[in-house]
């Protein structure tokens, strides 16, 4: 194989981007000022705010996927994430969400801070004095619930949103990896079960009364949370932000890291893995807590963009941030793709949805055009769409070829 060809195949997800970014720069209606409306400084602010949230998600997605894992309760836990930062932040007292965001988040950072003090120690060499994890852990755990619990007869402030509700997705997406690690059930069922389960969650706690809370800033909520949508520079949304920090933090674990590796190597070979005496179980848990965690943010900043809270805000959001990660180059089987693959994917679908629009195409037209190019990019990344060609060619060729014989006659 040639130099060009090798360039060519690293850097074929990029070409992809490209070919797309630069159709969209050609067929594009200008303005009435003669400017190119694909190119505008408001239109790229679009796609970027508009592609932010199934990003948070897909970068979470992409981590439980590279250990040939799936977590189809990302869009619930999404939904739950929006109700509980809709209800924390505009009604005051005790309410359904408070109950259970404050007990939640406290347990979570117990677990988060003991096994953190714990492994630490272990590093040191102190594992007589391991109790001191677990004291520390408690310490965490009461000054956080303290904290909170502060917060509740006021409502809570952009800070106590951003820090709870996130602790609450880690703790539904830790739930669900302790489940398929130490019951040994396939992700699938058990994100699927969790997803049904997470839906009726969110209504119950947002109640029969209303299916969504209003979030209007400066009257029931404070208008910090304004923050949380504006623009920074005039042209970079604050979603954007938060989504192209958790892309260069989660590549740089990733790439960096010796949990990164193990990530990728569950992925490749689980029982190879598990025989050189790294914890499978405990990466797994951590990959699907950290799925957990993303999809809550990413409910955060839904309810900061639209102003309101839904116990159905991620519906469908699951299957957008799985095809994202497959156009970005990871293998659904696990062990190969990366979270820069990830985020050229979700730019793909960006600006792609965007130039449908420009051109007012159908939203079923839409969908169809989505579903083909997750078909290809499935089959080129799997080398089936090239095996498949080639052989559909050789076939051609040869029914051509016993064409072009005349076929021989009696006798003869």
């Amino acid at each position: 194989m040639s130099h060009v060809a090798r360039f060519l195949l690293r850097t074929k997800l990029y070409w992809g981007l490209l070919v797309i970014f630069g159709t969209g720069i050609l067929i594009s209606p200008v303005n009435s000022r003669g400017v190119n409306i694909f190119l505008s400084p408001g239109n790229l602010s679009d796609v970027l705010r508009q592609v932010s949230n199934n990003g948070i998600v897909a970068v979470g997605m992409t981590l439980v996927i590279l250990t040939a894992g799936i977590d189809l309760s990302v869009g619930s836990v999404m939904a739950l994430g929006s109700v509980l930062c809709a209800m924390l932040l505009t009604k005051a007292g005790w309410t359904n969400a408070s109950l259970l965001t404050v007990p939640v988040m406290a347990g979570a950072l117990f677990l988060i801070v003991s096994l953190t003090v714990r492994a630490l120690l272990r590093l040191a060499g102190s594992v007589q004095r391991e109790w001191t994890a677990w004291v520390a852990g408690a310490a965490m755990a009461a000054l956080a619930a303290w904290w909170a619990a502060a917060q509740v007869p006021g409502k809570f402030g952009v800070p106590g949103v951003l820090i709870a509700v996130p602790l609450v997705g880690l703790a539904v997406g830790a739930l669900n990896g302790i489940i398929i690690a130490k019951g040994r059930l396939q992700p699938f069922i058990v994100t699927l079960a969790m997803m049904v389960g997470l839906l009726g969650t969110a209504r119950l706690i947002a109640g029969q009364d209303t299916s969504v809370y209003p979030v209007y800033t400066g009257t029931n909520a404070t208008e910090d949370f304004d923050r949380l949508r504006a623009l920074i520079w005039v042209v970079l949304p604050v979603p954007g932000l938060f989504f192209l920090a958790a892309v260069i933090l989660f590549h740089l674990v990733l790439t960096r890291t010796t949990f990164g590796r193990y990530v990728s190597a569950i992925g490749g070979n689980e029982q190879a893995t598990r025989m050189s005496g790294i914890n499978v179980d405990r990466i797994k848990v951590a990959v699907y807590a950290l799925s957990g965690m993303l999809a809550c943010l990413a409910g955060v900043l839904y309810t900061a963009q639209y102003r309101q809270g839904k116990p159905d805000a991620g519906a469908g959001m699951e299957l957008d941030a799985i095809a994202a990660v497959v156009i970005g180059g990871t293998s659904l089987m696990g062990g190969k793709g990366s979270v820069v693959g990830t985020l050229v994917g979700v730019l793909i679908f960006g600006f792609l949805g965007n130039i449908l629009q420009l051109k007012n195409i159908d939203s079923n037209t839409q969908l169809l055009l989505k579903g083909l190019i997750i078909l290809a990019a499935v089959l080129l990344q799997e080398g089936n769409l090239r095996l498949w060609l080639r052989s559909a060619t050789i076939g051609f060729g040869r029914r051509r070829k016993d064409a072009s014989i005349p076929a021989q006659q009696p006798g003869e």
